[in-house]
């Protein structure tokens, strides 16, 4: 049988659709997270051009690219996710591009290079799009871009000007917007020395010409150094602080073992860890529905791969095939470490597949060079292809992995939008929301302060935002939240716009893993009922005020395309308006409701969800069934006990509670040896 064949000119059609694969499976079950949020809420509320203003004290150059992104794309969730995977395959398609200027005679290497780079697993924030396209993507494309100009100035004998301009050009517009790739610039070095290896054998000869054509780069480097210092020391900058140079001047022996010690992890996350993470999660879920259909999609890549790489043109056997994998090498280590610098300078840590793994992404050239390195060192073609194959057909799993992970994060989103829009139609404006820890991965309490007021302040005009959400994990005790005494004022600098609060105008809620969404009050879901949680919710209980929610008030009505159609009315719904109707005192709409719920065949997911329901039956003169539902209650879940006792203590001493039901509630509370 004659075997398929592959000339290097089928890599772009083969890349996109290897980024389809490994990128669009669960594109339409995705949206917005993290800084995506405020970023779309400014391009909509402010407009495009206020992103000049907004990145002003952060990242002054990189304003405009999210300028002219957003007035050209807008804010559709899913148009930016069809954006990112777009922008991953230009980033692949111009590594190829590039590492074909360096090095000519190897474009199987180039192709193979840009495979590994455009699925590289470890980089899980592909899915903030908005975010991670326009702060890092972009720069990125053009710095990677900026190497293969600088190869092509070396390597041909006409308009070498034109070129070494095009590439200083190039490396402004990746280097200038972001400090991510502010360390990667001695990767270029390293290229032209390779270069200029080809004909200059003498090593002080190859040096001293590689440092004069590395020079104009080397200015330009050097004078974003001085105004990266400037800016830092101004007064001006407001973001993350640099502070591992004053550790390395007071160096001592645990310190630089310290530095070696995290340089060691760098490699490893970068490589083998990122590589092989796949298996080990197949080992330790193997039998989900995402598992199988992440294998699923593996074992079609490896195939589909497979049959690529093994029909694409075998490169001409060289005798400085070694020489090349021994650059990669050498290469692919500076820039996995060289790229670790800028977040370590900052004390941020890294952390594969989670939200700090996007400072990978200034290490990923280097990691997938370092990683075609090692494989090059093997002789046999067969076994190389073998592997690389392998490897992304592991990594497209795993991609497929981290979305699902993102899908469901965006799933848990739109529930709590939703349960809080059932719950509160309408917030009065100037209010704090204060919660802890929410079962979301990617995005905080500043993040989510965005689609806050998307939801509750449709028509917003600046300056003063009129909804803040805090978490207390994470403000207390700081600036934003000193304490959670009354009265005390609440500023939240919201990029260009600041919110002006009290701790005297806030609702506290807690949204759980398993269950709805509730608004605690100092009543009926106080700290007793819910000591089982942190104390740092808890005592913000007492300053619950749900008389800042307007029960009759019209409910926003989101835009769809951002927030997602409204969900079944399943029991969170009735959930959310069994708490409206206790806040109103309506208790024969909770039996109502509650009636309703059950006759769908709906229930609690939490036990704590009874209690509503309990207080209602009790209070309507059916004690009988509130003893039975309370018992039944305690017995799926004893952490419920004091907040029984919560309630049945109010209903045998509350002056509206019937005679019957009081004598119920004193027995109830014997029964369940309450203090």
């Amino acid at each position: 049988m004659r075997s398929i064949r592959f000339s290097h000119r089928s890599l772009p059609l083969a890349l996109f659709l290897l980024a389809i694969l490994t990128y669009a499976p669960l594109l339409l079950s995705l949206g917005f997270y993290w800084d995506d949020w405020p970023f779309a809420w400014i391009a909509h509320f402010l407009g495009p051009t206020e992103f000049i203003e907004a990145f002003r004290p952060f990242r002054p150059f990189l304003g405009p690219i999210f300028t002219l992104t957003t007035a050209v794309v807008g804010v559709d969730p899913l148009r930016w996710q069809v954006i990112g995977v777009l922008s991953r395959f230009l980033l692949s398609l111009a590594a190829y591009w590039s590492l074909s200027q360096v090095w000519p005679r190897h474009k199987h290497q180039a192709i193979a290079l840009a495979l590994l780079l455009l699925v590289y697993p470890a980089y899980s924030q592909q899915w903030a799009a908005l975010t991670h396209v326009n702060q890092e993507q972009i720069p990125l494309l053009f710095y990677i871009l900026s190497f293969g100009a600088t190869a092509r100035a070396l390597r041909t004998s006409h308009r070498k000007g034109a070129h070494t301009a095009l590439a200083l050009l190039l490396m402004a517009f990746g280097l200038f917007p972001t400090e991510y790739f502010a360390t990667l610039e001695p990767l270029r070095f390293l290229f032209i020395l390779a270069i200029t290896g080809e004909h200059i054998p003498s090593p002080a000869s190859r040096l001293r010409t590689s440092l004069k054509r590395w020079a104009p780069y080397l200015l330009l480097w050097l004078l974003n150094a001085a105004w990266l210092t400037f800016y830092y020391t101004s007064g001006l900058y407001d973001s993350y602080r640099v502070t591992a140079a004053g550790t390395l001047r007071t160096a001592s022996w645990e310190t630089l073992a310290s530095l070696l010690r995290e340089m060691t992890l760098a490699l490893y996350h970068a490589v083998p860890y990122a590589w092989t993470h796949f298996i080990r999660q197949v080992v330790s879920v193997p039998t989900t529905p995402s598992t199988i259909a992440a294998l699923a999609i593996a074992i079609l890549s490896l195939v589909a791969l497979g049959i690529y790489l093994a029909g694409l043109r075998p490169p001409e056997d060289s005798d400085d095939s070694l020489s090349w994998a021994r650059w990669a090498i050498v290469i692919g280590v500076a820039g996995t470490l060289l790229g670790r610098i800028p977040s370590w300078a900052a004390s941020l840590p890294l952390k594969p597949f989670s939200l700090y793994d996007r400072f990978l992404i200034s290490m990923m050239l280097g990691a997938a060079l370092l990683t075609l390195g090692l494989i090059e060192l093997i002789r046999k073609r067969l076994i190389k292809t073998a592997l690389l194959a392998l490897l992304l057909a592991m990594a497209v799993g795993q991609q497929f992995l981290n979305a699902n992970d993102f899908r469901w994060d965006w799933t848990r989103q739109r529930q709590f939008f939703w349960q809080l829009i059932w719950r509160a139609p309408d917030i009065q404006d100037g209010t704090l929301i204060l919660t802890h820890q929410m079962p979301l991965d990617y995005e905080s309490d500043l993040n989510l302060t965005a689609p806050l007021n998307w939801l509750y302040a449709p028509d917003f005009s600046p300056p003063e935002l009129p909804y803040a959400l805090l978490s207390t994990q994470e403000r207390l005790g700081g600036p934003t939240l000193p304490s959670l005494e009354p009265g005390t004022p609440v500023t939240v600098r919201y990029r260009t716009v600041t919110f002006y609060g009290s701790t005297s105008d806030a609702i506290v809620i807690y949204f759980p893993d398993v269950g709805c969404l509730r608004v605690l009050d100092p009543v009926y879901a106080n700290a007793e009922t819910y000591a089982f949680l942190s104390p740092r919710l808890t005592d913000a209980i007492p300053l619950s005020d749900p008389t800042l929610i307007q029960t009759d008030a019209p409910a926003p009505q989101p835009p769809e395309e951002i927030f997602g159609p409204e969900p079944e009315h399943a029991w969170c719904y009735y959930y959310e308006k069994m708490e409206i109707a206790r806040q109103e005192s309506a208790w024969e709409e909770i039996i109502r409701l509650g009636k309703e719920a059950q006759q769908r065949n709906y229930a609690p997911g939490d036990p704590f969800e009874w209690l509503p329901l309990i207080e209602a039956h009790a209070r309507m003169g059916d004690p009988a069934r509130a003893v039975r539902l309370t018992r039944q209650t305690l017995a799926e879940d004893p952490r419920t006990r004091k907040g029984l006792c919560a309630l049945w203590t109010r209903l045998a001493t509350g002056p509206d509670t019937p005679p019957a039901t009081v004598q119920k509630a004193r027995q109830v509370r014997r029964d369940m040896a309450c203090p």
